[in-house]
């Protein structure tokens, strides 16, 4: 991870934007398991993205795409809030 700006060379207001927000990589941190999907099981209710505290859910528009492995972390939110069961948690393999 690159090093954090010291608050002294912050622009006023402190303004961060999406576009020069940092991007930390969190997925090395995951728990052991990752997310699976069943897409013909989904109706793109987006409770798994809604829920998910890492923005590891993709969409295209308004439709599920799939998950940044980058990102998750295994929490197992997306798989637990799923109403169709369509999202599993399966073992990372080494």
């Amino acid at each position: 991870m690159a090093e954090l700006t010291s608050w002294r060379e912050l622009p006023p207001g402190g303004r961060v934007s999406p576009a020069t927000a940092q991007q930390p990589h969190t997925g090395g941190w995951r728990t052991g398991v990752l997310p699976q999907v069943d897409l013909s099981a989904c109706v793109n209710c987006l409770l798994c993205w809604l829920y998910c505290p890492d923005s590891a859910v993709k969409l295209d528009g308004t439709t599920f795409a799939g998950f940044d492995l980058d990102y998750c972390k295994g929490c197992e939110l997306c798989a637990e809030v799923c109403p169709t069961d369509a999202i599993s948690m399966v073992e990372e393999q080494a």
